[in-house]
Order: structure tokens, then sequence, then C-alpha cells
């Protein structure tokens, strides 16, 4: 079933035609359940459910990786990304956290084993008002965040330069030594800016002593990246809106990332974003999941970058519903800045329903 999650008032109608995030929720008939994150609206879930019901019903649930790829397979016609892809993801987790919990195992060591006990999270903002960034930034500073991402809002998009030098400068400011990184979100529809004001931007970011520049170019500009990469003076990373590990292909034989970022919740699930990561490892690009998610999708995120060679950073929506009240043993920040790898069966979440409930509206059925 697809239950869906709408941040904000609870007075307000739930549209689940416009939300973006959606659980889906696997039952077995041995009791089990396991608990998947789409990031998507619910409405396209559940026709993508309908759609997929003949090939999920009575199958295996301990088999995550077969299930996988048949439901890849099977839908040739009608699937190959978008909706089915990120509805094929939430039963791809859901049956991870099955899986584990059937063999008492947390996920990581499903996935191979722990390369690391602990992962760092970066506190990803809106870059959308000076005074709301700042109040944000300060808020995660305050929560023992050492690591800060900055992201959409007015950045390259005024039309000034010193626009946004003036939002990294305050950040800088703010956040003093801690990790910055930027994301324009040249995803989105009409991203008005190319190569020429990546490049400027890129060099005035390390000025600044940003880590990377993410998303700086329209997401199918291949030549783009790979041009970028190779003269840009920090890091540069992409992919958050590919989904299937074919999608990712060209970029990483162009060499067009320093960091390639699936999303466990769009891309395929685990199953696919383990694919993309151990391509981009043999090719010494760093995998940092991307994650504006719920705490089902930052469990899922923490199991994968614990389990992989190199790794270092996720991604942590702030402020976040999604995160801090559906789970009932909220995500602990050391004093490091760095946050343990689930060890509890399966995904290791102590799911709040009743949180849960209030983001749904009540409506969980």
């Amino acid at each position: 079933r697809a239950i869906t999650l709408q941040e904000g008032p609870y007075d307000c109608p739930l549209d689940t035609a416009r939300n973006d995030y959606t659980l889906v929720v696997v039952h077995t008939d041995a009791g089990i359940t396991g608990v998947g994150s789409c990031y998507t609206s619910t409405d396209l879930v559940r026709a993508a459910l309908g759609h997929l019901q003949d090939q999920y019903l009575d199958e295996v649930a301990i088999e995550p990786e077969r299930i996988h790829e048949k439901l890849e397979q099977r839908n040739f016609w009608t699937g190959r990304g978008g909706t089915l892809t990120h509805t094929i993801s939430g039963i791809d987790i859901a049956l991870w956290d099955i899986l584990g919990q059937v063999t008492g195992q947390p996920v990581a060591r499903l996935l191979g084993g722990y390369y690391r006990d602990r992962v760092k999270p970066y506190a990803s903002l809106s870059m959308s008002r000076h005074d709301q960034l700042e109040k944000d930034l300060h808020s995660a500073c305050a929560r023992g965040f050492r690591a800060f991402k900055l992201g959409w809002g007015r950045f390259g998009r005024t039309g000034n330069p010193a626009d946004d030098e003036a939002t990294i400068r305050l950040a800088r400011d703010i956040v003093g030594d801690g990790e910055l990184m930027v994301d324009p979100g040249g995803s989105q529809q009409f991203w008005p800016n190319g190569y020429k004001w990546a490049l400027r931007t890129a060099q005035m970011l390390a000025e600044y002593g940003v880590v990377w520049l993410e998303e700086a170019l329209a997401p199918d500009d291949v030549a783009g990246y790979a041009l970028l990469r190779a003269h840009a003076p920090i890091m540069i990373s992409g992919g958050e809106v590919l989904t299937r590990r074919q999608s990712f292909v060209p970029f990483l034989e162009a060499g067009a990332w320093d960091i390639v970022q699936p999303d466990c919740t769009k891309v395929g699930g685990i199953t696919e974003a383990r694919h993309i990561a151990w391509m981009a490892y043999e090719r010494q690009v760093l995998t940092v999941p991307h994650g504006w998610n719920t705490a089902v999708g930052v469990a899922a995120d923490l199991h994968l970058v614990a389990a992989l060679p190199l790794g270092k950073w996720i991604e942590f929506h702030q402020p976040s519903q999604a995160i801090d009240e559906i789970d009932s043993e909220p995500f602990v920040i050391d004093a490091d800045g760095m946050m343990a790898a689930p060890t509890g069966a399966g995904l290791g979440l102590s799911l709040d329903w009743d949180g849960i409930g209030r983001l749904a509206h009540g409506a969980l059925d």
C-alpha cells in the first residue's frame, strides 16, 4: 500500500497528486512488513502499483535483487525510468528491509558489509530567502551539523553574480570552517545558465572553500559536465534526477562528474543505487546519494554508503517533518558531526506511526 506524507500545516487539504513523499508498505504472508520510500506523488505510485500488481503478488519477499530486476525488465514498454522506476524504488527498499528482518541482519551487512560505522550528514537547506537561510543555518549548527549544502532558491536566477556571492559569504560567516556545498538546481525546468556561468561560479565558490558544485548544468548535458569537471577548481556532482543505471553510463564514461548522486527513492531502490555506486567506484568517482527525503530514505542512504569502499557523506534535508516526525528514535549527530550507520535488523528504523498518521492527515488505509 502507498501512504501519502505531506509536510506543512496539518489543517491543509491532503493533495495526493502533488505530494513529494510516498511511503510504500509491503506486507508478507509471514506477518513481516517492510517499508520503502518514493520521491513522487501518491497518485502516481498507486497507479504504478496497480500496473505492477500481477508481477509482485505471491513473490518471494526475501529476494529483493531478483524482484527488482524482474520488475524493471518486465516493463520494457511502459517503464525504463519515470514513475514505474520510482515505485520500484519503494518496493525494493521495503524488500531489503524485510530480508534484513528475516535474517536478523542490517541491510549494510547484506550489501556486503560495513566499510565504515559512521557517515557524515550534511544539512541540505534552501536558498530561497537570506533571512530564512540564516535562521536555518544557525539551527543546523546548533543541531551539530558540520557540513551544509545550500540549494536552489535565487541562486543563479537573478542575473547578478554579486547576489550569489553574497549568499555564500553569509553562509561562510555563519558556519565558520564547516564544509559548504552548493546546488543551484540546474535540473529545474528552463534553467537559464550554461557552461561559462558554471565555470565562473565554480571559481567564485573555490574562493570560499566550497567542496562541490552540484547540478550546475541542465541534467542531460554530458559534454558540458565533462568540460566543467575538467576546468573547475572544485568537485562537480550530478545525477539526482536520473533513473536506472543505464542513464548514468554516458556521464561516467565521459568523466563528467567527481561525485555521482543517485537517489535510492527514485533510481530503482537500494539495488539500483548500489549498481551505480560500484560503476562509479571503478572509475574513482565518489557516490553521495541524493536525499531530499523521508526518514526511510535517510536510513537507506546510510546503509548504502556504509557498505561502499569509498563513501563519506549523505544528504539530510533540514528542516524536515518527513524525517524528524516519523522516526521514534531520531537520527543522532555526534560531537564530530557524524551519524552512526544503523546496525538493527533491516533498515533499523523505529517508525512513529502516530507521526506518519499526522503527516498522512489520518489517511493510512
